[in-house]
C-alpha cells in the first residue's frame, strides 16, 4: 500500500486549522506532516489536533523536512507568491489558499516557477463545490433559462473586516476575499473571462484602510453582464444569486452551509434548508413555469480528492493555475478601475490596458 503524501501547511489559522487541515485529515492519501507558524500558541495547537506533527516556525524550516511533500499555503494574501515560488523552487506541491496572489505578474512568478520545477500548483477554490453553485451551472448549462444576459452575485453582511483582513496591504481588498470565489463562479458560468470592467467600492470605517462595500460589473463578449459584490455593512441582505436569461430568471437566497458545519465538527451533516431552494420562473414547452429547486448537496472535500487523486493517479488537475490567474487579473483590473473611476478592458493574454 503507498504511503500517504505528507502534506506542510503554513499558517494555522482560521484558514490553516479549520479549513485546510479539517479537509485533508479526511482524505486517507494524505497525512498532516508538519506545520509552520511563529505563534507557540498555535504550534502547541497544531500538535494537540494531530499528535506527532512537526512543527516548525518557518517555511523555511519545513523545507528541510525530507517528509513533507506537499506545501499548503494558509497566509496572509500578499506572502502567496513568494511563498509558492519557495516550495516550487524547493521541489515540492503546492496548494495556496485563494485567493491565489494580488498582481498577475505574481501569478506568472508562480506559474512559471511550479512548471521549471515539475511540480503541482493549485489554488483552494473550494466554492466551485457549494451547493449553491452546483446546482446553478446544472440549470443554466441544461438551458432552463435560456442565454444568460444578467447575473448579480453577492455577499451581504455586517461586520468590520478583522485581523490581517482589515489591512488593505495584505489582502487586497473585499474582492479579493470572497470576490476571488464570485469572479471564479462568474467566469466559469460564462465559459470565458470578461472583455471589460468596472468597479466601485466605498470606505465607511475610518478604522481600517478595507472598503465596506465593493462592486465589478464584468461584461462578456456576447454583452451578458454579471453584477458582483461583496458587503460588510448590510443588516438586510439581497439574494446571493439573481440571474435573468433570455428564457427564465432564478433567485436564490443563502449561502452554502458546509463552513458552519466545518467549523462545528459537522461537516458531513450540510444541507441547504428548503426555504433556501432557487426559484425558478421560466418557459417549458411553450408553457410558463414556476419551480423551486431542491440544492445539490456541496462537497468542499472534491478539492482534495482532486488534489490526491493527480499525484496519485495522474488525474486531471480540477483547479488549474492559468484559469485563476484570469480571476487575478479581473481583481487586479477592478482595483485599477475603483481607484481611478474608469472602465477597464481586459486582453485576451489575461492582462488588462
Amino acid at each position: 500500500m503507498q504511503q500517504p503524501i505528507g502534506v506542510g501547511i503554513v499558517g494555522y489559522g482560521r484558514a490553516g486549522r479549520w479549513f485546510h487541515a479539517q479537509l485533508i485529515a479526511r482524505e486517507p492519501r494524505f497525512k498532516i506532516a508538519a506545520v509552520a507558524t511563529r505563534s507557540e500558541e498555535r504550534q502547541k495547537q497544531a500538535q494537540s489536533d494531530y499528535p506527532g506533527v512537526a512543527v516548525y516556525s518557518t517555511l523555511e524550516q519545513m523545507l528541510e523536512d525530507r517528509g513533507v511533500q506537499l506545501v499548503v499555503i494558509a497566509t496572509p494574501h500578499d506572502t502567496h507568491a513568494e511563498l509558492a515560488v519557495k516550495a516550487a523552487e524547493a521541489g515540492r506541491h503546492v496548494v495556496v489558499d485563494k485567493v491565489m496572489c494580488l498582481t498577475v505578474s505574481e501569478a506568472d512568478r508562480m506559474i512559471r516557477a511550479a512548471r521549471e520545477n515539475g511540480v503541482l500548483l493549485s489554488v483552494f477554490h473550494n466554492r466551485r463545490w457549494d451547493g449553491d453553485f452546483l446546482t446553478i451551472r446544472k440549470v443554466v448549462e441544461a438551458g432552463l433559462l435560456g442565454r444568460l444576459r444578467v447575473a448579480e452575485i453577492g455577499i451581504w453582511g455586517y461586520g468590520p473586516s478583522r485581523g490581517w483582513r482589515a489591512e488593505r496591504s495584505k489582502m487586497g481588498g473585499l474582492l479579493f476575499d470572497w470576490g476571488a470565489h464570485l469572479v471564479d463562479q462568474a467566469i466559469l458560468l460564462q465559459g470565458e473571462p470578461p472583455v471589460c470592467l468596472k468597479a466601485s467600492s466605498q470606505f465607511d470605517r475610518p478604522e481600517i484602510d478595507v472598503e465596506t462595500f465593493a462592486r465589478c460589473e464584468l461584461t462578456f463578449s456576447d454583452g451578458a453582464l454579471y453584477l458582483i459584490e461583496v458587503c460588510k455593512i448590510a443588516r438586510i441582505g439581497k439574494p446571493h444569486w439573481f440571474l435573468v436569461g433570455e428564457r427564465g430568471s432564478l433567485v436564490k437566497y443563502g449561502v452554502d452551509p458546509q463552513e458552519p458545519l466545518l467549523l462545528s465538527g459537522k461537516f458531513g451533516e450540510a444541507k441547504d434548508p428548503p426555504e433556501a431552494y432557487a426559484r425558478i420562473s421560466t418557459e417549458l414547452g411553450g408553457i410558463e413555469v414556476e419551480m423551486r429547486l431542491e440544492t445539490a448537496r456541496g462537497d468542499w472535500l472534491s478539492f482534495y480528492r482532486n488534489i490526491a487523486d493527480v499525484l496519485t493517479e495522474g488525474a486531471e488537475l480540477a483547479v488549474k493555475p492559468e484559469e485563476i490567474r484570469r480571476v487575478v487579473a479581473v481583481l487586479e483590473g477592478s482595483a485599477k478601475s475603483a481607484a481611478e473611476g474608469r472602465v477597464v478592458r481586459l486582453q485576451p493574454d489575461g492582462t488588462y490596458d
